[in-house]
């Protein structure tokens, strides 16, 4: 398995820090909510991306795989569509799904964490 260098490391552990402190300021400042909710999405999305190598060259192929519409091989690349879609899927339902978007974008963000440490060779700090 190919762990991540520090540099990338860092960086991927400071967005999953960002990501959990933007998401307990959508619960207690409930007029930014959506807002905050997004930020904290996209945190956890970058968080992501650094563990997996260049941040956006990997955001450049999953939105060209959205835009295309096709059917994804690579398991890898079909689960970063699939959390892009969730993203954009919780920010625009949030006055709809009100708590519930608080409930899945702690679960997106314990994915990311997941990832990162699973690309990591330390533990998370």
């Amino acid at each position: 398995m190919t762990f991540i260098d520090e540099y990338r490391r860092s960086w991927a552990l400071r967005y999953l820090r960002e990501a959990r402190a933007e998401l307990k300021v959508a619960r207690t400042m409930p007029e930014t909510a959506s807002n905050a909710i997004l930020n904290a999405l996209r945190k956890a999305q970058a968080a992501i991306y650094h563990s997996l190598g260049d941040p956006s060259s990997i955001e450049d192929i999953v939105h060209e795989k959205i835009v295309e519409r096709g059917s994804i091989e690579d398991p890898v690349l079909r689960c970063l569509v699939e959390i892009e879609m969730a993203i954009q899927r919780i920010v625009n339902l949030y006055p709809v799904m009100g708590k519930k978007s608080f409930r899945e974008a702690e679960n997106l963000i314990r994915i990311a964490s997941e990832v990162v440490k699973l690309f990591s060779s330390e533990r998370e700090d």
